[in-house]
């Protein structure tokens, strides 16, 4: 009887040792993409399994969450978050007093879209996006065997505004030849009107911030920001817009809107789209190969497509999970279960060089090719006063679009307003 009452009370301290046991501190991850909320917390939870760390991640992004309010709540809350986003400097502006120095994180070796600040790592790239111009593979292959020149494909992954004209032409040539067959075909297809001023002001004026620059040269964007214009570098990108918009299906260009622009091009009406990758979801029916070649938005050859990360992954450093914080970071760029996280079940480019699985979507797998290849020119676009690319710039390329302005206007409307920026 005492055994028995011996065994009984160690096995209620036993318990109460137990119960007042705390446990393991959770990592916080606060993510805007509600799209990858269930997958990252999958692969959250195998990570944890590996591990032993605890995982939680927080989202809050689409239409229902407003991320940047929230974030604000949660920097308040008790246990505030160990990993979260910032899309770029203006996020970095307001965060920098909380973001972690990771130089020297092993990550960083195997990617060139980390996000920096005065030369300091400080951003993991949660994933790459990409636009160059999207091209049909079919047609341009029947456009180039009716002109007979041997002209291919990839003889254009480096290439001349001149040489692009010589490329529409040629296009435009073959329509002409089929036209009792092909209907209503466009070489480009390209949206410049009311309610597509990112396409314009955002995108595509991206092209004289960055075409033919190191992706490191921020020269030009920083003259713009200080008001500055170089007129020469303007004028030869304007020389590019007056090409696409000549070759452009003009219903589109002036009136379009997203659905008509990358429909034309998914029906296989189009030999050019001016979009980016996150258009793969619309292609699920069409039936040619397509892929990416350069912008000639510069003077000379071109020979890399517009990439960077829209948003980056940061550690708070005044968490007492930084270690764990980073580790988390490391593994998911660096392991096999991560690479397959961000390609096959996440549907994301990854930012990393060393993953060798491609994903199943074509412009995004397209991306990828140019990224690894390192022919990327920056995205500089995000760097512009805020509004002043959709707000102040789109309205100018819409007027142009429908030739409501002249050319000379068209160039003094966008001088003035960088210059205005003084």
């Amino acid at each position: 009887m005492k055994k028995l009452v011996f065994l009984l009370a160690a096995g209620i301290v036993a318990l109460s040792l137990a119960s007042c046991t705390p446990e393991a501190e959770a990592l916080v991850i606060f993510q805007n993409k509600v799209e990858i909320d269930e997958v990252l917390n999958t692969y959250a939870q195998a990570w944890s399994d590996e591990t032993g760390i605890p995982v939680e991640v927080k989202t809050c992004g689409g239409d229902t969450c407003a991320y940047g309010t929230q974030i604000l709540a949660e920097f308040q809350a008790d246990k505030q978050p160990d990993i979260f986003v910032i899309e770029g400097m203006g996020g970095y502006n307001v965060y920098a007093d909380k973001i972690l120095d990771l130089t020297g994180e092993a990550w960083a070796a195997d990617t060139d879209l980390e996000f920096k600040a005065d030369g300091v790592t400080y951003g993991f790239p949660v994933a790459v996006e990409g636009w160059g111009m999207a091209y049909n593979e079919d047609i341009l292959t029947a456009a180039f065997a009716l002109e007979g020149d041997g002209r291919t494909i990839d003889s254009l992954k480096s290439v001349s505004q001149a040489e692009y004209a010589e490329v529409f032409a040629v296009v435009q040539a073959y329509y002409d030849a089929n036209a009792s067959t092909m209907g209503d075909y466009a070489v480009v297809s390209m949206a410049a009107g009311a309610g597509m001023e990112w396409v314009t002001g955002l995108h595509n004026f991206n092209g004289y911030l960055s075409a033919g620059l190191a992706y490191s040269d921020n020269s030009v964007i920083d003259d713009v920001n200080a008001g500055i214009v170089d007129a020469t570098r303007l004028d030869t990108y304007v020389d590019w817009v007056d090409l696409l918009f000549e070759y452009a299906d003009q219903t589109i260009l002036t009136t379009g809107g997203y659905d008509e622009q990358v429909g034309k091009f998914a029906i296989g009406e189009a030999a050019f789209l001016h979009q980016g990758n996150w258009t793969d979801s619309s292609y699920a029916d069409s039936t040619f190969d397509m892929g990416y070649l350069p912008h000639a938005s510069a003077a000379g050859e071109n020979d890399s497509i517009f990439i960077g990360a829209p948003s980056y992954y940061v550690v708070n450093k005044d968490s007492n999970m930084t270690v764990e914080a980073k580790q988390f970071l490391n593994d998911l760029a660096s392991s096999a279960e991560g690479h397959d996280y961000m390609v096959n079940q996440a549907h994301m480019v990854p930012a990393f060089n060393s993953v060798t699985l491609v994903p199943s979507t074509p412009l995004s797998a397209a991306v990828m090719e140019w990224n690894q290849a390192g022919k990327a020119y920056a995205w500089w676009q995000n760097d512009l006063p805020s509004g002043f690319g959709m707000e102040v710039l789109g309205p100018i390329y819409s007027l142009y679009a429908a030739g409501t302005s002249t050319r000379a206007e068209f160039v003094q409307q966008i001088t003035d307003e960088i210059e205005g920026l003084a």
